[in-house]
């Protein structure tokens, strides 16, 4: 078997899930390194690891290097993404400088791999939200055509980073101890609290965030159809990990719940926890450490003409992140 040099850019939480996923997936790895801004040592499940400052001559001899940003992560593949490409080197990227370029493709595995064969050495991850949402919406609309959709999303704080991950508990700990609570990551106390803004305000779209255009954005480029109309309004919640979103769905033909079921049990990468009665359904922390999207509480809308409801909830740092970028470059491997 052929075996892979490869690097990766970062080494917070979605960085250390990469490497983790490396391993638990048998990637065929022949090398691997970490790149960061300072040189430094770093342990993760008790290996080792030498972390190199990160530079454009660090990329020579790599086949692949992962970009491990977080949400709205910028810079690293910005300064040196294209100049990995130049050595030989496939980049994936996580972090959403280029996730709208036109030379790049933007490519959940299960769903348009296809959009790989054009890849330039560059491509990237969609954010986490999205990934969460295409893995479920991207099977019914290949059936039905999806017109538009509402997607409320609940974010957890492993989305922001290891930083705000630690926020969190300290928060809790803080208020059960009757101490104040300390802010830094979020601009409200995240412990108790769900704060309804997860990017920075858009310029040309008042009123809107990032996040919630991005949504927008990415779904159009990953099914290829601008026309799809999206309304999205992204909150973190007090999760330390999984992302859970509520989706209303207007089809083009007919979609009953019945049907939906039966094409969402097919699906690849997706998990039907859909019994209410028994209080089954999605939640994050079902959903954390899984490798598949969970979706549940299926139901026709009577509130629009082919409509459906449903609830899924997903690993961002997993399936929207580290392990999304992974089977990527195994699909490479594979020949997609």
């Amino acid at each position: 078997m052929k075996t892979y040099e490869v690097c990766v850019v970062g080494i917070g939480a979605v960085g250390a899930e990469i490497v983790r996923l490396l391993k638990r997936r048998k990637f065929p790895l022949k090398r691997l390194i970490i790149l960061a801004r300072a040189e430094r040592r770093e342990v993760i499940d008790g290996e080792p690891y030498t972390v190199r400052p990160a530079a454009p001559d660090a990329f020579e001899g790599m086949d692949f290097a992962f970009f491990a940003g977080t949400e709205g992560a910028k810079g690293a593949s910005k300064t040196l993404g294209w100049e990995a490409v130049k050595r030989g080197c496939v980049v994936i990227d996580n972090g959403d400088d280029f996730r709208m370029d036109p030379r790049v493709p933007l490519v959940v595995p299960e769903i348009n791999p296809e959009a790989l064969r054009q890849h330039r050495g560059f491509i990237a991850n969609p954010n986490c939200s999205t990934i969460i949402a295409m893995m479920v919406l991207a099977p019914l609309h290949r059936v039905a055509a999806i017109r538009r959709f509402v997607a409320c999303t609940y974010q957890a704080v492993s989305g922001t980073g290891s930083a705000a991950i630690r926020e969190l508990e300290q928060q809790v700990r803080a208020w059960a101890a009757g101490r104040p609570m300390t802010v830094e990551a979020y601009p409200r106390p995240i412990a108790f609290n769900v704060i309804p803004k997860i990017g920075s305000p858009v310029e040309d779209e008042p009123g809107w965030t990032t996040e919630e255009v991005k949504m927008r954005r990415e779904t159009r480029k990953i099914l290829g159809d601008p026309s799809i109309r999206v309304s999205a309004t992204t909150a973190r919640v007090p999760v330390f990990n999984g992302h859970s979103e509520a989706l209303h769905v207007e089809f083009a033909r007919p979609m009953s719940a019945r049907r939906a079921r039966e094409i969402l049990l097919a699906a690849p990468g997706v998990t039907v926890a859909d019994d209410l009665a028994n209080n089954v359904f999605p939640v994050p922390i079902d959903a954390s450490g899984q490798d598949k999207v969970l979706v549940g509480r299926i139901r026709e809308d009577p509130g629009v003409e082919h409509g459906l409801a449903l609830f899924v909830a997903g690993d961002n740092v997993w399936k929207g992140a580290a392990q999304n970028a992974i089977q990527i470059a195994e699909k490479l491997i594979a020949g997609a």
